[in-house]
C-alpha cells in the first residue's frame, strides 16, 4: 500500500537512540551523522496498534538477518537456543531415544517448552505433531529458512490478553522478509574440526515491483543438507568413560545371568568367535563381584549413535501483495517446508534378550533360572553398519496466509481480513525389530525346543540352549529377516479467520492519539496421531508408543486500547477471551493486562505491566490415548496389615514398600486451563544516541499445571477407603479403587494415573540490555550489543500438600543454570566487517548432584564452572553486490568441562541439556546480490 496513507510524526530523543542503538551495529555509521528525524507508526509485536515508540511496556528483544549472520547461527532453532532467555534445557538430537529426537525447541527461563507463542508474521504456527516427551504438546522450529528471516522478535512474560493460549513464558514472532531490491544468492559450506556434520546450504530471493508500485512480489528457496556427528567421532562419546568414580564398564553385549547365581559364562571360545564385533573391540570382558564373572563385551559401543542428526530439507516462500488502491490492498504469502532427519539411537537400544518375553528361562542342566542378553553389531547390520539402520523423520509442513487490508474511506480505521491454514504432517520411519521373527531366530539356533515349565514355579518355559551357538556373530542376512522399518504417521493444523479494526488516532488525549485495536478469531485444530500398529500390538521388540487424536472449534475476541494520557505517561490495556469446544464441553478464559510507560525525561522511560495469561488443554491433553509403563509406589494398605501405617512405613518389607507396578497414563477430557499470573517491571535509559541500558523484572505465579495423577496419593486414598478411615461407598472411594487393580493376594498390580490439574509453579527473573556504538571517522565503526538474564527465585509444588521445590537450588530435580549473558562486538570499516560473540551461562550440578535427592550434600555432589562459547565472523565486499564471509563457532573448541563424577558405566559423561561435544566448526559462505 502506498505509504502516502501512513501518519508521521516527530519521535521522542529516546525512539531514536534505542532505534539506532538497534539498527547501526547491521547498517553502518551513515545513519550515525544524520539520524532520521520522524518515524512511521507501525505495529510492533506485543501491540496490536502502529505506534512511533519502538520500546513500550512490553519488552521486546530483536535479533535481526544480520546479527544471525555475523553472530554465525546456523538455523533459527541456534538462535533462540542462545538467546539469554533461554535457560532451561531441553531434549534434542542428543537425547538417544526420545519421542522427538528429529525436532528442536527452546525453553524460556527454565518453563516448559509448551508455554511459549510461535508466531510467523503475526501468526500462529502449527504444533508439532509427536509429543516432546511422550507426552506435551510443543512447536518445532527447525523448518523455518534462515536465510528468508528478516528479523525474530522475543518477548518474555505472560502475553495471552494478546495472543491467547500457550503464551504463558512469552512469544516468538519469526518476520520473513517482504521486501527484496533484486536477486540475491547465498551458497555456504561448512562442517567441524572433530570430524562429521559437513553441511552445505544455498538459497535465492528474489523481488519484484510492478511500475506503478502496485504490484510486489517475493520469493525465496533454501535447499540444506548436512551429515551426522556419530559419537565415535568424539573422545568423549566414543566409549566408556575412562575416569570416572567407578572403573570403565564395557558394554554387556552377549550375556548370560541368573536372579540367583548373577553371571554365567558358557563360551567354550572365550569370545574368540566374535572378536570381530563393533570394529574388533569386542572381547572376553571381566566384571568382579557378578557370578563368574565374564561376559563378552566392547569399551567402544557407545560410539554407535548420532549426536547431530543428518538433514536435508528445502523450503520454499513466496510473498505478494497487490494495491487496489490507495485504501486497499490484497496480500499473501505461502511457506512450505520439507524436511528429512536422519538419526540412530544407538547399539544401547539395538538388541535383544529373553526377560522381555519369558522372564527367565529355565535349563535342567544348569538347574537354574536364566536370562540371555545380546547387543547387535554393526557388521551384523549391512556393509554400512549401524548408517545401514538409521530412522528417518521426514515432516511436511505448509502455512497459507491471505487476506485484505485497508482503510474505510478517509476514515482513521483500518482493517484487516485474513485466513491463515497450517498444516503439519510428520512420517516416522523407524528401524524396528519384530519380535515373533527374532524370537523364532534365537529359538531355532540357540534355545531349541521349549519342553514345558520349570520344576519350581510352572511358570517359566524349559530350554536346554546350545551356548556355543549364542555366542557367534549373526549373518546380515539373518539380521535383515528378523529386522525391517515401520512408519508412524501424524498429522496436526490450524485454521484461523481473523478480522482486525484499529484506529491509530481515535481520539486526542494529552499526550498525543489514543489507539484501538478489535480482533475476532474463528477457527478450527486437528492432531491425530497413528502409530505402526506393532508398536501397540506388541509386534515390534523393545519399543512402544501413544496413540490419539481429536479436534476442537475455537473462537476469541481481542481488544486493545492505548492511551498517551499526557506527555510523559502512556496506558496500555488489553483484554482477550477465549473459547474452545472439544467433545461437546466447552473451555474458555478471559485474559487481561494493563501497561504503563512513564517518561520523566526524554532519555529514560519507566515501564509495567500486569496481566493474566493461560494454556488451554493442548489436544494432547485432551485426547491422548492409553501408553504404558513401570514405577513402584508403596501399598499403603499391605503395610498397614502388617502394622506399618503410612508416615511409619520405613521398616515394611521391600516387597509392599517399594511394589512394582504397571502403570497406564492417558488423556483427560475434564481438564481446566492452566492459569497465571504475570507481571513486570523495568527502564530503558538512553542518555545518547546510539546508547542503550535496558533492565526489566519478571514474576510468574502458575497455576493448575497439567500433571500426571499421583500413583502414590491413589495408592493411599485406596488404603483409607479398604481400612474404613473414609466411606467406601462415596464417589472418592469408588473412583479411587477402580484405579487401583490388585490380584488375587490382594497385591497392587496397575494404576491408572491420567492427566490433572494440580501442580503449581513461581518464578522471578531479571533481564537485562546494553547496547552502544561510536563512529570513529576513519577508523570505522564499533558497536557492542549484550543481553542477561537471571533467575531469582523458581519454585514448583508438583501436588497439593507437597513441599515446595527450590528448582534454582536443588539440582535432583532442575540442571539449569541461573544466569544466562551474551553478547557481540561488531566492528565496520569500509568493506569489511567482523564480529565477535560470546554465549555464556553460570554453574550447573554435576551427575552426583543431579541423581542425588540430597543434590550437592551428596557424596561428590558440586557445582561445575560456567561456561562459555565463542563465534568469529568476518564479512569482505569484493566489489559491489559481492560478499564473502568466514564464520568460526566455538573457535576455542570448547567441550563440556570435565565431570569426574560419572561412573565408569556411562557413555555420555556430560549433561546433553546443557552442553554439546560438537566443537569447533566453520563455515565459507558467499553472497552476491544481482544487479548492485
Amino acid at each position: 500500500m502506498s505509504s502516502s496513507k501512513a501518519s508521521r510524526l516527530k519521535r521522542h530523543r529516546l525512539t531514536a537512540a534505542v532505534f539506532a542503538a538497534i539498527v547501526l551495529p547491521a547498517t553502518g555509521s551513515a545513519l550515525a551523522q544524520d539520524p532520521p528525524k520522524e518515524l512511521d507508526r507501525v505495529t510492533v509485536t506485543g501491540s496490536l496498534i502502529p505506534q512511533t515508540e519502538i520500546e513500550t511496556a512490553t519488552p521486546v528483544m530483536v535479533i535481526s538477518a544480520e546479527d544471525i549472520k555475523a553472530r554465525g547461527f546456523t538455523s533459527v532453532a541456534d538462535v533462540l537456543a542462545k538467546s539469554s532467555f533461554a535457560t532451561g534445557g531441553v531434549q534434542g538430537a542428543q537425547t538417544s531415544a526420545s519421542f522427538t529426537q528429529g525436532a528442536n525447541t527452546v525453553s524460556l527461563f527454565g518453563l516448559p517448552p509448551g508455554y511459549v507463542k510461535y508466531l510467523i508474521d503475526g501468526r500462529p504456527m502449527s504444533n508439532y505433531p509427536a509429543l516432546y516427551n511422550g507426552s506435551d504438546t510443543f512447536n518445532n522450529i527447525s523448518g523455518i529458512p534462515i536465510d528468508l528471516v528478516d528479523r525474530i522478535e522475543i518477548l518474555p512474560g505472560g502475553q495471552s490478553s494478546l495472543y491467547g493460549s500457550d503464551a504463558i513464558a512469552g512469544v516468538i514472532n519469526v518476520i520473513l522478509k517482504k521486501k527484496l531490491d533484486g536477486a540475491v544468492l547465498a551458497i555456504r559450506g561448512g562442517g567441524y574440526s572433530e570430524g562429521g556434520g559437513s553441511n552445505f546450504r544455498a538459497s535465492i530471493a528474489d523481488g519484484w515491483s510492478s511500475a506503478d508500485g502496485r504490484v510486489s512480489i517475493l520469493g525465496g528457496l533454501q535447499y540444506e543438507e548436512s551429515n551426522p556427528i556419530w559419537g565415535y567421532q568424539r573422545d568423549l562419546t566414543k566409549q566408556y568413560n575412562q575416569h570416572g568414580t567407578s572403573p570403565a564398564l564395557p558394554s554387556r553385549d552377549l550375556l548370560i545371568y541368573s536372579p540367583f547365581t548373577s553371571y554365567n559364562f558358557l563360551d567354550p571360545a572365550n569370545c574368540g568367535n566374535v572378536t570381530g564385533l563393533f570394529g574388533g573391540t569386542e572381547g572376553l570382558q571381566t566384571r568382579p563381584g557378578f557370578g563368574d564373572e565374564n561376559f563378552c563385551g566392547s569399551y567402544y559401543t557407545p560410539g554407535y549413535r548420532t549426536l547431530k542428526n543428518g538433514l536435508e530439507s528445502t523450503q520454499a516462500y513466496v510473498h505478494g501483495t497487490f494495491d487496489i488502491n490507495d485504501n486497499t490492498q490484497l496480500y499473501g504469502d505461502v511457506l512450505y517446508s520439507h524436511d528429512k532427519v536422519d538419526y540412530h539411537v544407538g547399539s544401547g537400544y539395538t538388541w535383544w534378550g529373553t526377560g522381555a518375553d519369558f522372564g527367565y528361562f529355565y535349563d535342567p542342566n544348569l538347574d537354574d533360572l536364566l536370562n540371555l542378553q545380546r547387543a547387535f553389531a554393526p557388521e551384523e547390520m549391512g556393509g554400512q553398519g549401524f548408517r545401514d539402520t538409521m530412522s528417518h523423520d521426514v515432516s511436511d509442513a505448509v502455512r497459507v496466509n491471505f487476506g485484505v487490508k485497508g482503510t474505510f474511506g478517509a476514515s482513521a480505521w483500518d482493517y484487516d481480513v485474513g485466513v491463515t491454514y497450517s498444516e503439519y504432517k510428520l512420517k516416522e520411519k523407524n528401524f524396528v525389530r519384530y519380535a515373533a521373527p527374532m524370537d523364532q531366530y534365537f529359538i531355532d539356533h540357540v534355545l531349541g525346543p521349549q519342553q514345558g515349565l520349570d520344576p519350581y514355579y510352572d511358570a517359566y518355559p524349559v530350554f536346554t540352549p546350545d551356548y556355543a551357538a549364542f555366542y557367534q556373530p549373526i549373518s546380515q542376512e539373518d539380521f535383515a529377516a528378523m529386522t525391517g522399518y515401520e512408519t508412524s504417521r501424524s498429522k496436526t493444523s490450524d485454521s484461523m479467520l481473523r478480522f482486525q479494526l484499529t484506529n491509530a488516532t481515535l481520539f486526542k488525549l494529552p499526550g498525543g492519539d489514543a489507539g484501538l485495536a478489535v480482533v475476532a478469531e474463528l477457527g478450527k485444530q486437528k492432531w491425530d496421531y497413528s502409530p505402526a500398529p506393532g508398536l501397540l500390538d506388541g509386534s515390534i521388540w523393545g519399543q512402544t508408543a501413544v496413540a490419539g487424536g481429536g479436534d476442537r472449534d475455537r473462537y476469541a475476541i481481542t481488544s486493545e486500547l492505548r492511551m498517551p494520557l499526557w506527555d510523559p505517561l502512556t496506558v496500555t490495556a488489553s483484554g482477550r477471551y477465549d473459547s474452545y469446544d472439544a467433545s461437546g464441553r466447552t473451555i474458555d478464559k478471559p485474559t487481561w493486562s494493563v501497561g504503563l510507560e512513564y517518561r520523566p525525561v526524554q532519555s529514560l522511560l519507566l515501564r509495567g505491566k500486569y496481566g493474566t495469561a493461560f494454556r488451554a488443554p493442548t489436544l494432547s491433553d485432551l485426547y491422548q490415548g492409553d501408553s504404558g509403563y513401570y514405577n513402584s509406589v508403596t501399598d499403603y494398605y499391605q503395610c498397614a496389615l502388617r502394622g506399618y501405617l503410612p508416615g511409619n512405613t520405613d521398616n515394611c518389607p521391600q516387597a509392599y514398600s517399594s511394589r512394582q507396578f504397571f502403570g497406564t497414563q492417558s488423556g483427560n477430557l475434564d481438564l481446566k486451563p492452566i492459569n497465571a499470573d504475570v507481571w513486570s517491571a523495568g527502564f530503558v535509559w538512553s542518555p545518547v544516541d546510539r546508547m542503550s541500558l535496558t533492565v526489566d523484572y519478571f514474576n510468574w505465579d502458575i497455576s493448575d499445571e497439567v500433571t500426571q495423577q499421583s500413583a502414590d496419593a491413589l495408592s493411599l486414598q485406596d488404603y483409607r477407603c479398604r481400612a474404613g478411615i473414609d466411606d467406601i461407598t462415596t464417589p472418592l472411594c469408588t473412583q479411587a479403587m477402580s484405579q487401583v487393580t490388585r490380584n488375587a493376594a490382594g497385591f497392587i498390580t496397575e494404576i491408572y494415573t491420567p492427566k490433572i490439574n494440580v501442580s503449581n509453579q513461581k518464578l522471578e527473573a531479571v533481564t537485562a540490555a546494553f547496547n552502544y556504538g561510536y563512529d570513529f571517522g576513519s577508523w570505522g565503526d564499533l558497536s557492542l550489543r549484550t543481553s542477561y538474564t537471571q533467575n531469582l527465585h523458581h519454585t514448583q509444588q508438583i501436588y497439593a500438600g507437597d513441599d515446595e521445590i527450590n528448582l534454582l537450588n536443588d539440582p535432583y530435580w532442575s540442571s539449569d543454570p541461573k544466569r544466562k549473558a551474551d553478547g557481540s562486538l561488531t566492528w565496520t570499516i569500509g568493506d569489511f566487517s567482523a564480529t565477535w560473540y560470546v554465549n555464556w551461562f553460570s554453574e550447573t550440578p554435576n551427575y552426583a548432584a543431579r541423581i542425588s535427592e540430597d543434590g550437592y550434600g551428596s557424596a561428590n555432589g558440586r557445582k561445575l564452572g560456567s561456561y562459555a562459547t565463542n563465534n568469529v565472523s568476518a564479512t569482505y565486499k569484493l566489489f559491489e553486490g559481492l560478499e564473502l564471509s568466514l564464520m568460526l563457532n566455538n573457535v576455542f573448541n570448547r567441550m563440556p568441562p570435565y565431570d569426574f563424577s560419572y561412573p565408569g558405566t556411562s557413555g555420555a559423561p556430560y549433561n546433553a541439556y546443557n552442553f554439546d561435544v560438537y566443537g569447533r566448526a566453520y563455515y565459507l559462505e558467499m553472497r552476491y546480490a544481482f544487479g548492485k
